[in-house]
């Protein structure tokens, strides 16, 4: 697993995490159907930049970022989806597009979607595109410490 900080982190705080090796897969879509993870439980990361500053968005795969909702939770009216070229540099230990949902490590703020707490574990990206890890949702947001509000819709 190529995200060592990610693990070591983990691991310092005594949480249990699975990982799973799959086929390549690049949405959050094919990833769970590839590692047999339903849409509701496999969560995607959508790098997000708000008033120029880099934040992540988590959200199940099933669902959509709704910018309006996320204007309105983080009370900016400039919110954008981030261009790959802003955030490549951030995770060095990634594949662009496989970076975990741990904002925290990389200094951003992490918005999830509310959603998510009817979830008892949630799967992500480990960092490659072959790669999941699956960890408690709780576990997640005592770590991560997210905003939780509504910010998708249904795709």
């Amino acid at each position: 697993m190529p995200i060592r900080r990610l693990r070591e982190f983990l691991d310092s705080h005594h949480i249990k995490y699975f990982v799973f090796s799959h086929s390549p897969a690049y949405t959050a879509q094919e990833i769970a159907e590839s590692a047999h993870v339903s849409g509701k439980e496999m969560v995607k990361t959508v790098m997000v930049a708000i008033d120029g500053r880099m934040a992540m968005a988590l959200l199940p795969a099933s669902r959509q970022l709704d910018f309006d909702k996320l204007r309105a939770v983080c009370g900016s009216d400039d919110v954008a989806l981030a261009e790959e070229r802003e955030f490549s540099d951030l995770f060095p230990e990634s594949e662009i597009g496989a970076m975990p949902p741990f904002g925290n490590l990389y200094g951003m703020k992490v918005y999830a979607d509310e959603t998510l707490d009817e979830d008892v574990d949630i799967a992500f990206n480990a960092g490659v595109h072959t790669e999941l890890l699956r960890m408690a949702w709780m576990d997640y947001k005592r770590l991560v410490n997210p905003v939780i509000a509504s910010i998708s819709a249904d795709a």
